[in-house]
C-alpha cells in the first residue's frame, strides 16, 4: 500500500535577482513580528526555499537584513505611488493624497526600524531623499507658495513626519490637518 507523498512547499525556479527580492519580501513581515530574532529557517519557510538557498544569495542573515531594511527605504515604490496621483483632483485634494502617501511611508519604516537593533539602524542612517514625483506634483501651481517646489516637498514631508511619527505624538494628525497646516500655517486668520 502506497501512502501519497507530502511534497515540501518550495518556490519554483527564479532568475538570481528576482529570487533575492522574494527572500527579501519574505523577510520584511518576519522582522515586523519577530525582530532580528528571527531565524534562517523561519526565513526560509516563509520564502519557500531551502535554507542553503538564502546563503546562495546572502553571505549571512546580517546582509539579509541589511538587504531588506534596503528595500524597504527604497524610494522607488513611493515614487511611482506619488506619480500616480489623479491630477484631474483639485490641488488640495492631490496634496491630502500625497500626504497620505508620506505618512503610510513613515509608518512602514518606523515600523521595519523599530523591530532591528541599533547596528542595523545605524548602518541606514543618512539623509532623505528628495522626491521628485513630490516636487513635479508641488510644481504645477508654484504660486501657492512663497517658496520653490523643492523647499516645499521637503516642508511637507518634514511636517508629515513630525505630525505622524509614533516617537513624536500619541496620534498622528489627519493628511487634511497636515495639508492645512502646510498650505495655511498655524497663524490665526487676521
Amino acid at each position: 500500500m502506497s501512502t501519497p507523498s507530502t511534497a515540501s512547499r518550495r518556490a519554483a525556479a527564479l532568475p538570481p535577482q528576482q529570487r533575492r527580492e522574494a527572500i527579501i519580501d519574505a523577510v520584511r513581515p518576519l522582522l515586523l513580528e519577530q525582530g532580528e530574532g528571527v531565524t534562517i529557517r523561519q526565513i526560509a519557510a516563509a520564502a519557500g526555499v531551502a535554507e542553503g538557498t538564502i546563503f546562495g544569495v546572502f553571505a549571512d542573515k546580517d546582509e539579509l537584513l541589511g538587504a531588506t531594511l534596503e528595500a524597504a527605504l527604497d524610494i522607488e515604490p513611493f515614487e511611482r505611488a506619488m506619480a500616480a496621483i489623479d491630477q484631474s483632483m483639485p490641488f488640495e485634494q492631490r496634496l491630502i493624497s500625497a500626504a497620505t502617501l508620506i505618512q503610510a511611508r513613515v509608518v512602514d519604516v518606523w515600523q521595519l526600524l523599530s523591530s532591528v537593533g541599533p547596528r542595523q539602524r545605524e548602518r541606514l542612517s543618512r539623509p532623505m531623499i528628495e522626491s521628485a514625483a513630490l516636487v513635479e506634483l508641488l510644481s504645477v501651481e508654484p504660486h501657492r507658495f512663497r517658496v520653490d517646489a523643492s523647499t516645499a516637498a521637503r516642508t511637507l514631508r518634514a511636517l508629515s513626519l513630525s505630525l505622524t511619527h509614533p516617537m513624536l505624538t500619541t496620534e498622528p494628525a489627519s493628511p487634511t490637518d497636515i495639508v492645512d497646516l502646510f498650505l495655511r500655517g498655524v497663524g490665526a486668520p487676521s
